[in-house]
């Protein structure tokens, strides 16, 4: 009997075998769904980060619909779910987000980075472009002496 204490040999496999994997976006995707798929877990250990990974990919994750309160500010400045540490507070004592653990964070919270970031991408396209725009400088400048002459 496999329940029996002390009985760990079992001399076959398992008996119902699943022959294709879960999908959670089977019958389309909603929009919390897409919004689960695309977010980032940030500020967190690996563990936890595996855990609401393996969350969003079994259809588990559920999003916080208020903000929740803070076990070291007490602040209601918790806007991710499973989450019990806000951002700043995780930032300021290098703790994990959602265990509290002192571990190592995997993808590191950036207060403000995400705009930074948004940022940064567009000044990347941006001068991408600038040279492309400096050809065209060169057009309008060119128009401009015409005009001043």
């Amino acid at each position: 009997m496999s329940s029996q204490k002390g009985n760990v040999s079992r001399s076959r496999g398992q008996k119902h075998q699943n022959t294709f994997a879960y999908k959670n976006d089977k019958h389309g995707a909603t929009t919390q769904l897409k919004k689960a798929k695309a977010k980032i877990h940030d500020g967190l250990c690996q563990h936890c980060k595996d855990v609401l990974e393996w969350k969003v990919k079994y259809n588990k994750y559920k999003t916080l619909t208020q903000p929740r309160k803070c076990v070291r500010c007490s602040q209601k400045t918790v806007k991710d779910a499973y989450h019990i540490i806000c951002k700043p507070c995780a930032l300021q004592l290098e703790l994990c987000c959602k265990c509290g653990k002192k571990e190592e964070i995997i993808i590191p919270v950036n207060s403000q980075g995400e705009t930074r970031d948004g940022d940064e991408r567009k000044t990347d396209v941006d001068d991408v472009g600038g040279d492309d725009g400096d050809l065209f400088g060169d057009e309008h400048e060119e128009e401009a002496g015409i005009d001043g002459s």
